[in-house]
């Protein structure tokens, strides 16, 4: 079961994708994607309807983030010894995580805002978690229990506002438009092999990334795990995972994003996405 969230801006709906890839409407159902309708049970009690029961939405419609009420967005550093390697970064014995603004999320067809004074936008598929049910000082082994779902992200990232303008990573983070997120939400029990998913970027066609989280350093459950000793985790929460090599960073000279790049970036079982860079 594949659940997505639909319409124009403010206006957006709950729906799912039935066994012929068209979108249903979930709105008699659930009110939205948001808090308690993320808990795994609520979502597996969704899974039990009847797609053909559901008003079929028509086709061309707008997808947006598949959550929406994001309290706030975690993201892994260093994750893969390739991009690492590549980037310049240094692998720490524990994980290095920052948050990442809420408002950055955006969907999986929406613009990439360039911000004003940038000149190195760079990109980043990754694996995301999103949370369903309250993480605190949670076990490994239990991790897994308070997830709603997996969906594709963007982890864009202005690197001179990252590296050299005092230190603080959410600077270069957290722009309107810089996470990217959809266009799926698709549950643990749907996606059995999460820790062995390709992962994929272009850029103008032009392939950057190809990876496998099965590369990861920090598997998903210990993430899950060792974040929840720091902060609670809450419904609506989004872990990124970090990214594969081929970072626009880590290229001889660096490649950075620029107004009219068509990024486009997938991941097994997860779906695609397609954004198009302005400039503010």
């Amino acid at each position: 079961m594949r659940f997505v969230r639909f319409g124009h801006r403010g206006s957006e709906r709950p729906g799912l994708i039935d066994d012929d890839n068209r979108i249903r409407d979930l709105s008699e159902h659930v009110s939205s994607l948001a808090g308690p309708s993320l808990d795994p049970d609520e979502l597996a009690a969704c899974g039990r309807l009847d797609p053909a029961s559901l008003p079929l939405v028509p086709e061309g419609v707008r997808l947006c983030r598949p959550v929406q009420k994001i309290g706030k967005i975690v993201g892994v550093g260093p994750n893969y010894h390739d991009s690492a390697s590549l980037a310049g970064f240094k692998v720490n014995p524990e994980p290095t995580i920052f948050l990442k603004a809420a408002t950055a999320a955006c969907g999986p067809t929406d613009p990439i805002e360039l911000p004003k004074l940038s000149t190195r936008v760079d990109w980043g598929v990754e694996l995301a978690v999103v949370i369903g049910r309250v993480a605190k000082y949670v076990s490994v082994e239990h991790a897994m229990r308070h997830v709603a779902g997996f969906t594709l992200a963007n982890d864009v990232t202005e690197r001179s506002f990252q590296l050299q303008r005092g230190g603080q990573w959410s600077k270069g983070k957290s722009h309107d438009t810089f996470a990217p997120l959809g266009p799926w939400l698709v549950p643990p029990d749907q996606l059995s092999d999460y820790d062995a998913i390709d992962l994929w970027l272009d850029v103008n066609g032009e392939r950057q990334q190809s990876g496998n989280t099965a590369a990861m350093i920090f598997k998903v459950p210990y993430l899950i795990s060792y974040i929840s000793r720091f902060m609670r985790l809450q419904p609506g929460d989004v872990i990124l995972t970090g990214t594969p090599g081929g970072v626009g960073l880590s290229y001889d000279p660096p490649r950075f994003l620029k107004a009219g790049d068509r990024v486009t970036l997938g991941a097994t079982g997860l779906g695609s996405q397609d954004s198009t860079c302005v400039s503010l």
